[in-house]
């Protein structure tokens, strides 16, 4: 039973991630046009940085990887960073936050990019979803076969 406690909770942690990915990417695309943001500046595109919940620093060898994944608590957000790259700068002089040569920059979000980020979270949290269904089936299958 530990097993299949073990397995729910690493795809729980990967419906968190995946869900963080989605909130991300959705941000981003909200804020694709938002050239002022609270700080003044234009909005600035972020990334979330996914990491081993529980690391196993002796891991690495074949006869490890039984004891790593039954160490594995998932994966988890580690930070959600800015991306440093500059935002694009359009000649709009008819725009309030036009610079006094009527350059506006606006946010470094390519919209493909986000799109392609939504559907492979999308993706992958159908794949953890998935799993999770699985997981109740073959435990329900289990409880089934001791009765």
């Amino acid at each position: 039973m530990a097993d299949f406690l073990t397995a729910l909770q690493i795809s729980g942690s990967g419906l968190s991630a995946q869900r963080t990915r989605v909130d991300v990417a959705a941000s981003n695309l909200a804020n694709a046009e938002s050239t002022r943001g609270p700080d003044g500046l234009p909005y600035r595109r972020r990334d979330p940085v996914l990491g081993e919940a529980n690391p196993n620093p002796g891991a690495g060898s074949l006869a490890s990887f039984d004891a790593s994944l039954a160490e594995s608590s998932g994966v988890e957000v580690k930070q959600i960073v800015e991306d440093p790259t500059p935002g694009k700068k359009v000649y709009a002089p008819g725009h309030p936050d036009a610079d006094r040569d009527g350059f506006v920059v606006f946010p470094n979000v390519n919209p493909v990019h986000e799109t392609v980020n939504l559907l492979s979270a999308s993706r992958g949290y159908e794949a953890n979803a998935s799993a999770v269904d699985t997981l109740k089936s073959m435990a329900q299958r289990a409880l089934d076969i001791a009765r």
